[in-house]
């Protein structure tokens, strides 16, 4: 809260500034490579991007949990532009600086949420957040259900930047994590399109989407050895390897049974309503 606090407070977006955001367990770490790779690719080659000697977290770093943490102020304006920069966020507690700053660019990537529960969970016991062995499902999922999460209730998360892409299109980009994985080359160009850094016909026949897209895949970052080893401190200490489990569209099916899925898919739509908003849970759109 202090961090989130004093980044409130302090921060002063500029124009060319990139702000990723996303719920917990969404996509993060690969968004992050991403839109390093695509902003970046003048200045590194594929075969020498610092993605392959750095996890993305070093690379795009978190603004409240990292770069703000223990209500330190960070010579931001040292950093180099465009300055990449990630929060988790909910839209109305961004600072007004960067919800102001006409041309300052938001991408939002959202992630089903049965896939983001299960994701956390794994994400907890792998690091030991917890106190003690998970015994059940029942409490955590209750607590998910009612909105008791990191950054607040998950359709609220998703709500507040859906809203804020269809009021202004230029300035928030709304991607959703299953579209990505089952087009990833669209996607690339659609990023790189939004941020102004539009790839030529000439790098899109010289195979430079397929290249990024290959260079950010989870099979391919998970590999490297940056990733396998070392852990990454925020306000907390995780492994670099807890951010590479599975990256799979519908492994919740292997942790939550029928009966609770049932009951967070008709959630998702009472609370999504008549907001145009549809996630794909069971390879359908709902």
């Amino acid at each position: 809260l202090r961090a989130t606090l004093t980044f409130q407070k302090h921060f002063k977006a500029i124009d060319s500034d990139i702000i990723l955001a996303t719920m917990p367990k969404s996509g993060t770490t690969w968004l992050k490579a991403l839109a390093f790779s695509i902003v970046n690719r003048n200045n590194h080659s594929v075969d020498e991007s610092p993605l392959l000697f750095s996890n993305p977290h070093y690379l795009v770093p978190f603004l409240e949990m990292h770069l703000y943490k223990d209500g330190n102020i960070p010579d931001i304006d040292a950093m180099p532009c465009p300055r990449i920069l990630a929060t988790h966020l909910p839209y109305q507690f961004l600072p007004s600086t960067i919800l102001d700053c006409s041309n300052c660019r938001i991408i939002y990537l959202c992630r089903n949420p049965l896939d983001v529960f299960t994701s956390t969970l794994h994400f907890v016991l792998q690091n030991r957040f917890a106190s003690r062995p998970l015994a059940s499902l029942d409490v955590p999922f209750e607590e998910f259900c009612q909105g008791i999460y990191p950054y607040g209730p998950f359709w609220d998360h998703c709500l507040g930047y859906w809203n804020a892409s269809l009021k202004n299109p230029q300035k928030v980009l709304f991607l959703k994590y299953e579209d990505l994985k089952k087009d990833i080359n669209s996607s690339v160009k659609k990023i790189a399109d939004f941020l102004g850094y539009p790839l030529s016909a000439e790098e899109e026949e010289a195979g430079l989407v397929e290249e990024i897209a290959t260079l950010c895949s989870f099979e391919n970052l998970k590999n490297l050895n940056c990733n396998k080893e070392g852990e990454i401190q925020t306000v907390f200490r995780a492994k670099h390897n807890s951010f590479f489990r599975k990256g799979e569209v519908g492994d919740w099916v292997n942790l939550v049974p029928p009966s609770m899925a049932n009951r967070l898919e008709k959630l998702m739509q009472e609370k999504f309503g008549e907001s145009g908003l549809t996630l794909d849970i069971h390879g359908n759109s709902v």
